[in-house]
């Protein structure tokens, strides 16, 4: 009987699938772009903080241009913002999950009933229609900033925190 031939892993241990590895690869480029930008960690906090919250929100088209945007208002990093909003398509297969909770804490807040199949079949055209934006998109935008804001204060907190500690100078022993 052969001995199971041991398989080297390397010193990281088995590769990630190539889904999961491009994702990785996206996520360390993009943190040392952070990182290595060239204005204060508050700013850089900040205009991801931005973009988390933005990025939230079920307004998916809009969703980069109003965190620039609010950004620039904010005077926070618009680059960082930008780059956060879009933090969320990493993770694109379980927004729909996402968006169809939002629904459901926006239509508890606005103590209104849950449409029956909200997301059934609808087009780009439903987007223009009042009745739709008033019955789908007003509650998943409410209840975005109850997922939104707590979301992004984590996120202005860690960010100032590794952006500060990435920037102070190693002591040499």
């Amino acid at each position: 009987m052969a001995e199971p031939q041991s398989v080297d892993h390397g010193r990281d241990g088995p590769r990630l699938p190539g889904w999961l590895e491009r994702r990785k690869k996206w996520l360390a480029d993009h943190h040392m772009t952070l990182v290595t930008m060239a204005d204060t960690p508050h700013s850089i906090a900040l205009g991801s903080a931005v973009g988390i919250f933005f990025g939230f929100t079920p307004l998916y088209t809009l969703k980069t241009l109003l965190a620039i945007a609010f950004a620039w208002i904010c005077r926070a990093n618009k680059v960082a913002a930008a780059i956060a909003s879009n933090l969320h398509d990493i993770f694109l297969f379980a927004m729909p999950a996402v968006y169809f909770f939002e629904y459901k804490i926006g239509c508890w807040v606005l103590q209104r009933p849950p449409a029956p199949k909200p997301f059934h079949h609808f087009v780009m055209h439903d987007y223009l229609n009042w009745h739709f934006l008033g019955r789908v998109v007003w509650p998943a935008l409410i209840g975005s900033v109850f997922l939104g804001l707590p979301s992004a204060l984590i996120t202005y907190f860690l960010f100032r925190m590794l952006v500060s500690r990435a920037r102070t100078p190693v002591a040499v022993a």
